[in-house]
């Protein structure tokens, strides 16, 4: 067992420990998104002062440049990018599959699916690569991360119900094929292995230096097709399980119906890591519906546009249907005169040394670097620091 569920509470939220080579993770977590390696604007030791547990990497693009074999060559990512803390592996195919809708090309030229795998373009280059269920989990490995996603079928927001059901069927026969190989790549890796006890059960200590491998969940908005496939991973006993797919567009903001179908069918004593989700009021949300992990871009690609978290005062974290965070964008008029910080009770580099919002602003109208790196800064501590204290809840 590599996660140890230590309390739910009665408004449904979770806390637990998951243990992966590169240490223990509290859950429930927030991962920044690094996807080529680097967290925008931020240096490993600063995501790790704000109280960050693990980062998220993208296969397609590490793939693609500098290169796994490279990467592998050069004592693995973790050494590369200087982050001694667990990583987790997007597998890539949302990546691969979003090249099919370009120009309005619905799976164009540039993507080519089938039963053995994808086929598509390189966005840098043109060159054509094929990614196979196999091939992705052995670029995980040679990238030696903690936690792996297989390859599997992301279909847009606007996907007709017949396209889900066959990016349903095509992701679990994808699943079977990444676990089978995952299994037979860990047997013949040193220290790897899963040992078992007297009793034939395996204890979290056994688990040390082995990675993990999530299943992914998909269905779109159809409760039923979710049920299918959620069913038919457990059935091959994955490390964790992902709910996929419901952050591909706006269109997805009816997605709680599925999220809390999930915090119910899901196994109690795995993981549930609900992907590229989302806003801070979201993951509140979510993890008051058993969901366990979260990633998003939405912290990194806001402050680059100026736009920062601030928690709304007065409204408890216990209370439900509530607006918690509100954004401002500090390229707005009214802050170029604010000589407050953006938040008295902020941790990040901005608000604990005490600079205004007059100076933010200056430095983001004047395409200062240093203006982004506090924003960023900033919205980063908003999202680590709430995952803390929904820990409380």
């Amino acid at each position: 067992m590599t996660f140890n569920l230590i309390k739910k509470s009665e408004n449904g939220v979770r806390t637990g420990t998951l243990q992966t080579p590169h240490g223990n993770i509290e859950t429930p977590f927030f991962m920044p998104v690094g996807t080529v390696g680097s967290v925008k604007a931020m240096a490993p030791w600063e995501l790790e002062s704000m109280g960050a547990q693990i980062v998220l990497s993208n296969t397609y693009h590490l793939y693609l440049r500098p290169g796994e074999q490279l990467i592998k060559s050069l004592g693995g990512l973790h050494k590369f990018m200087g982050w001694d803390k667990p990583i987790l592996t997007d597998s890539g195919g949302y990546q691969v599959f979003s090249l099919g809708d370009r120009g309005g090309k619905k799976n164009g030229s540039l993507v080519k699916i089938t039963e053995e795998g994808v086929t598509f373009q390189s966005h840098l280059d043109g060159s054509k690569h094929l990614f196979t269920p196999e091939k992705v989990i052995d670029i995980q490995l040679d990238l030696g991360v903690d936690i792996l996603m297989p390859l599997d079928v992301c279909p847009s927001g606007n996907a007709t119900p017949k396209e889900i059901e066959k990016a349903v069927e095509l992701t679990i026969k994808w699943a079977k094929r990444a676990k089978a190989h995952f299994d037979e790549r860990i047997a013949e890796l040193p220290n790897c292995s899963i040992a078992k006890g007297k009793d034939n059960n395996t204890t979290m200590e056994q688990y040390s230096s082995r990675p993990l491998l999530h299943g992914i969940v998909q269905g779109g908005l159809d409760p039923e097709l979710r049920r299918y496939c959620a069913e038919e991973l457990i059935k091959l006993d994955f490390d964790g399980y992902s709910v996929g797919g419901l952050a591909v567009d706006l269109e997805t903001r009816d997605m709680w119906n599925i999220v809390k179908l999930m915090g119910e069918i899901l196994p109690e004593n795995k993981q549930r890591y609900l992907m590229g989700v989302g806003t801070p009021d979201d993951i509140i949300h979510a993890v008051k519906l058993g969901m366990d992990m979260f990633d998003c871009v939405l912290p990194t690609r806001l402050a680059r546009h100026a736009s920062i978290y601030v928690r709304n005062s007065g409204v408890s974290l216990s209370e439900d249907e509530k607006n918690h965070f509100k954004l401002i964008n500090l390229l707005n008029s009214q802050y170029r005169t604010d000589g407050e910080i953006i938040d008295e009770k902020c941790g990040c580099d901005a608000c604990s040394r005490g600079l205004t919002k007059a100076y933010i602003a200056h430095l983001l109208h004047s395409n200062e670097i240093l203006g982004l790196r506090l924003a960023t800064s900033h919205n980063l501590w908003q999202y680590l620091n709430l995952m803390s204290e929904l820990k409380d809840l």
